[in-house]
C-alpha cells in the first residue's frame, strides 16, 4: 500500500487486473486524480512482468495503493478470492464510486463486491456484446452492467445493447479509450527497437495472438492453428505467446510440433508500446483478442479474428475484420 491525498473530497477506487484493465486504466487516471483521491486496487489476476508491472512502467501510472496478489488459478476460486478480498479493502477506505474495466474476472469480481456493500459502481467499456456465452468474458460483461450504476458504452451499438436490456443504471455514450490511446502509443512506438531485436523489416510479417479459453483449451483448436502455420509456411509470423497458451500447448504436448514451424517466431508477450510498433507494422493480424482487433482497425491494419463472433461488429461493417473459426 502507498499513501493518497486524503483531503480531496471525492474518493473513487478502481479495480484493474488484467492486460486489458490496465490499457483502459491509462487515459482515465489522470482525469480522475484531477477532481477526486483516486485509489487504485490490483488483484493480481495477471502477475507476470510482461502482462502487468511493464504497463504501469510505459503508461507513467503509479504503483497501485493495493496488490491482492489473488494469482492464477480456475475461475471460481480466482473471482471468489478477489470478491472476498476486494470486500475487505472497501471496508477499509470506504469508496465513493468503484470503477471496473472490460470484461474480465476483476471486472465482475469488483463491480460484485461493491454492489454487496452498497457502493455505486461505474463499468467503463459497457454494453458490448459477442452473444457467445462460451465466452467467459461474455458472462462477465452482462453480469457487470446488470449491477452497474453508471455505464459508459463505447459505441452505439453498444448503447443500442444496454437499451434492448433494460439495464437499470445511467448509460452515456462515451466513446472508446482505445482511440485517444492507440493515436499516442503510436508517437511513442517510434523510437521502439522491436522489430530490430527480433531481427524483423516492416510489412514483412504477420501478427499472431491467442488467449481465449475457448481456443487454448481445445486441442482441435491448438492442432488446428498449428497446421495453419505449416500451410503459410513461406509467410513469417510472429506471435507474442500467452502464459495460458503456453501452458495449454505444452499440457497437449502440442508445444514441440509448434516449434517446428520455422516460419513461426516465438517470443515473450511485450509491452504495449512494443506490440502497438508490431501492429503498426504488420501485413495483417490474427486474433482472437477483442481489443487487438480494435487496435488493428485503429493502425488501418487488416484483421482475421479466429472466432464465431466479435463485440466490435463495426470493425466487420467496415471491412477491416474478418471472422473465421478454428475448427
Amino acid at each position: 500500500m502507498k499513501g493518497n491525498n486524503s483531503t480531496l473530497p471525492v474518493k473513487i477506487a478502481s479495480v484493474v487486473g488484467a492486460r486489458p484493465n490496465f490499457i483502459k486504466l491509462a487515459p482515465v487516471h489522470g482525469e480522475i486524480s484531477s477532481f477526486a483521491e483516486h485509489i487504485v486496487i490490483h488483484t493480481g489476476q495477471h502477475y507476470d512482468f510482461e502482462l502487468s508491472e511493464i504497463f504501469f512502467k510505459e503508461f507513467r501510472l503509479p504503483e497501485p495503493d493495493f496488490n491482492l496478489g489473488v494469482g492464477s488459478g480456475r475461475p471460481s476460486y480466482q473471482s471468489g478470492e478477489m470478491i472476498k478480498r476486494l470486500g475487505e479493502i472497501f471496508l477499509k477506505i470506504c469508496p465513493d464510486l468503484v470503477v471496473v474495466y472490460g470484461d474480465t474476472n476483476s471486472t465482475f469480481a469488483g463491480a460484485l463486491s461493491a454492489n454487496l456493500m452498497g457502493i455505486k459502481v461505474a463499468h467503463v467499456e459497457s454494453g458490448l456484446r459477442s452473444f457467445d456465452r462460451r465466452m467467459p468474458e461474455e458472462t462477465n460483461r452482462i453480469l457487470t452492467d446488470h449491477i452497474s450504476d453508471y455505464l459508459f458504452a463505447p459505441t452505439c451499438t453498444a448503447v443500442k445493447n444496454l437499451e434492448r436490456e433494460h439495464v437499470h443504471g445511467k448509460v452515456a455514450h462515451s466513446g472508446d479509450l482505445s482511440v485517444e490511446l492507440v493515436k499516442r502509443a503510436v508517437g511513442f512506438a517510434a523510437k521502439s527497437s522491436v522489430l530490430a531485436d527480433i531481427g524483423l523489416e516492416p510489412k514483412s510479417y504477420l501478427l499472431f495472438t491467442m488467449h481465449r479459453a475457448e481456443n487454448t483449451a481445445s486441442r482441435e483448436s491448438l492442432v488446428s492453428v498449428i497446421r495453419a502455420f505449416r500451410q503459410l509456411s513461406e509467410i513469417k509470423i510472429v506471435f507474442p505467446i500467452h502464459p495460458r497458451t503456453l501452458r495449454m500447448l505444452k499440457e497437449t504436448n502440442l508445444l514441440r510440433g509448434l516449434r517446428k514451424c520455422k516460419n513461426v517466431k516465438i517470443i515473450q508477450p511485450i509491452g504495449y508500446i512494443d506490440f502497438i510498433r508490431l501492429a503498426k507494422d504488420a501485413t495483417k493480424m490474427i486474433t482472437d483478442s477483442g481489443g487487438v482487433q480494435k487496435e488493428a482497425y485503429l493502425l488501418s491494419v487488416p484483421c482475421i479474428t479466429i472466432r464465431r463472433n466479435t463485440e466490435w461488429v463495426e470493425t466487420v461493417q467496415a471491412g477491416w475484420n474478418i471472422l473465421t473459426d478454428t475448427v
